[in-house]
């Protein structure tokens, strides 16, 4: 919802250029939340999706914080100032996100390697 809001606010701003950064981080957040929703995660297991989300949230957060900061010191309009505003706001959500997201990333990423262990070695841990 904030990723279309922040598309809104520069559609309507001078900035309109990077419209497409809210506009792509808003259609991969809707097709992972479709993705999970219909449990295609468990469906292709060739996909490391922890880590597709992780990578998601860390390129979102890095993006919205460049151009929140382009939008604010560049732009004097109040729709580019909304929407720089609406991005370090974006930011924060997705430093959070990408820390949850690593968390999960980490105890997926141990269960795989618990999986490939012999019995032997799981009992002498």
């Amino acid at each position: 919802v904030l990723s279309f809001i922040i598309f809104i606010c520069y559609i309507a701003s001078l900035a309109a250029s990077f419209m497409m950064a809210p506009l792509l981080e808003f259609l991969l957040a809707l097709f992972l939340f479709f993705a999970y929703a219909s449990k295609l995660n468990e469906k292709f297991k060739g996909i490391y999706w922890p880590l597709s989300d992780f990578l998601r949230c860390v390129t979102a957060a890095i993006i919205y914080f460049a151009i929140s900061i382009a939008a604010v010191s560049k732009y004097n309009d109040g729709a580019s100032k909304a929407a720089g505003v609406f991005g370090f706001i974006a930011t924060i959500v997705f430093a959070i996100d990408f820390y949850i997201t690593f968390n999960d990333l980490v105890t997926f990423l141990k269960q795989g390697s618990s999986e490939s262990e012999s019995p032997e070695q799981r009992k002498s841990e």
